[in-house]
């Protein structure tokens, strides 16, 4: 049984790391559901693990895509305001 991955393991680590991870765990969800439909399953457990793990993986992505792209908003908010506070300097 492999371990569960705590949220601030998962933080640390790059996009393409969790892409790989998330991959991996959605094959394994795959292999334990038709290990299930052909009744050869062992422990039941694992497949709720393996959901709740892809979910914690895909919840961490999302946030931090919406930390970068909330950043790169920020960043053009201010060079925004930056130009309109020098133009109008310019014009008095």
């Amino acid at each position: 049984m492999a371990k569960v991955a705590k949220p601030a393991d998962l933080r640390v680590k790059t996009e393409d790391e969790l892409a790989t991870q998330l991959l991996d765990l959605k094959r394994e969800q795959f292999n334990l559901r038709f290990q299930r439909a052909t009744g050869q399953t062992e422990g039941t457990g694992r497949s709720r693990e393996v959901r709740r793990e892809i979910a914690r993986i895909k919840t961490i992505v999302h946030s931090k895509k919406r930390a970068a792209s909330a950043a790169a908003h920020s960043r053009a908010a201010s060079a925004a305001d930056q130009s309109r506070a020098a133009s109008a300097a310019t014009q008095s």
